[in-house]
């Protein structure tokens, strides 16, 4: 083991883990711990952990393939498969963009007093853009620096609010440690699937695949590979490991502040401390429901402006890191199935325009105050393109003919196919009772055609996912 080969293989993971750390995992995070205080510490580790292990298969194939995910699609998938696959991708970052510009937008919104609007905090973010052209152009090392700053600015300012109100250690290592969610129902249940939801990105999957080619690998010299997947490894640990402190964080600020508190609990406190976000809590005994926006706005009353200021900059952190690795995500994934060969400027320039567009959108027609059905609408679109980077990954790391001497053995096979299996049964029962909450009966039958089609192709690719790992009865045709 040398330290001096760990930090060449440095970067790639510290950029994969900011998805880890988007202001969708931070919502999720102080959701969590609002509404099932400590309880749900152990699904946070759980799911970090599940994607741990999927992001090394990721990771895996890159190194041994020289190829990142999405090219190895486009040379393995038949054409209409691949460009439908091409569209569920793009579907999942633009989803995770819009909630990164927004994120990024509420932020600029608390800082400046609500004199920014919300829209006006989404032009602000496109400058990312060109933040990330500037940086991009003095190299990846220079880049991958600049996320390791704004991480270390989400750890000191999530931190700082851990620090100020001194959660219970005692419930917090019971919470991680026992498997087990005591007088919880449904809310807590939606609850802990949202978290798996929330962690587990799929444009992650082809993001990280292609980071690992920034490293130079003599793929022809076995050891120096399994070199290079040892170290990676590691560093996704390390970054990873990171990354579930920050969430653990914001989870048990919001486990030990404001668990079982009412709008009325919040409401008095807010008006006491003389604070332009009272109103935002009526004055009633309905249990308080948080967001970003919220959140911010209920740490203002309990622990000072200086509290509210400080979740603001942690929240513009992440949601400038994660809107910056949404944008390499859709230049590698547009470059990849598509085999474009754009200029850089004209990549990132489309990437960003078709986030951007419809966030933008959102924000001149809604207010700060009322964005978390949107976010709830987000983490369903997303959950729902989970099964087409988890798929894709465990069949071409299983198959011999694309990672020769690296194919995956018969444990990784059963324990990849059980992982998958289980985050996409997760997700569907999220996605379910979403559209449940909808008590529309057009909006059912619009869902259940949807659903025909997204079964039957999500049932194309496993099938050839099964011929992947060993079912070579399968392979008709």
């Amino acid at each position: 083991f040398s330290f001096r080969k760990l930090w060449a293989f440095t970067g790639p993971g510290f950029l994969m883990s900011i998805a880890y750390l988007d202001p969708g995992n931070i919502e999720s995070d102080l959701q969590s711990g609002a509404v099932a205080g400590f309880k749900l510490l152990w699904v946070l580790m759980l799911s970090t952990i599940i994607g741990l292990l999927l992001q090394r298969l990721a990771a895996r194939l890159g190194v041994v393939t020289g190829l990142h995910l999405a090219e190895v699609c486009n040379r393995q998938y038949q054409k209409v498969p691949r460009i439908i696959l091409w569209l569920m991708v793009e579907l999942a970052i633009i989803g995770s963009d819009m909630q990164e510009v927004i994120g990024s937008a509420i932020a600029i919104n608390l800082l400046s007093v609500g004199k920014i609007p919300l829209w006006g905090g989404v032009l602000i973010t496109i400058a990312d853009t060109f933040v990330f052209l500037f940086l991009d152009k003095y190299g990846l090392r220079k880049l991958e620096a600049f996320f390791g700053l704004l991480i270390t600015i989400m750890a000191l300012t999530f931190g700082y609010e851990y620090i100020t109100v001194k959660p219970d250690q005692e419930k917090l290592l019971q919470g991680l440690f026992i498997p087990y969610c005591q007088n919880c129902g449904t809310a807590q249940l939606e609850q802990a699937v949202g978290i798996v939801g929330a962690v587990i990105m799929p444009h992650n999957m082809y993001l990280h695949s292609a980071l690992v080619k920034s490293r130079q690998v003599n793929r022809a010299n076995k050891r120096e590979v399994q070199e290079a997947n040892k170290y990676f490894f590691i560093e996704s640990c390390i970054a990873l490991f990171v990354s579930f402190i920050i969430n653990i964080f914001v989870v048990t600020v919001f486990a030990e502040a404001f668990f079982a508190k009412t709008n009325a609990d919040v409401n008095a406190v807010c008006v006491n401390a003389s604070s332009p976000h009272s109103s935002l809590f009526p004055n009633n005994n309905q249990t308080l429901e948080v967001d970003i926006y919220k959140g911010g706005a209920v740490l203002g009353c309990y622990f000072g402006p200086a509290a509210l200021y400080i979740w603001a900059i942690g929240i513009l952190a992440a949601g400038q890191s994660s809107t910056m690795t949404g944008t390499y995500s859709g230049q590698f994934v547009m470059e990849g199935f598509l085999n474009l060969r754009w200029s850089r400027f004209a990549r990132v320039l489309l990437t960003r325009s078709i986030a951007i567009t419809p966030t933008l959108l959102v924000a001149i027609f809604q207010d700060v105050e009322h964005l978390t059905g949107m976010n709830d609408f987000l983490n369903v679109l997303m959950s729902l393109q989970l099964p087409f980077a988890l798929i894709p990954v465990l069949t071409f790391t299983s198959l011999p003919s694309v990672m020769h001497d690296f194919a995956n053995g018969l444990f990784w096979k059963i324990a990849g196919g059980a992982l998958i299996l289980l985050i996409c049964s997760i997700n569907m029962n999220f996605v379910v009772t979403y559209v449940m909450s909808l008590n529309h009966m057009a909006l059912y039958i619009g869902a259940g055609i949807l659903s025909v089609i997204y079964l039957s192709f999500v049932a194309y690719l496993t099938w050839l996912c099964l011929i992947a790992l060993g079912a070579s009865f399968l392979a008709c045709g």
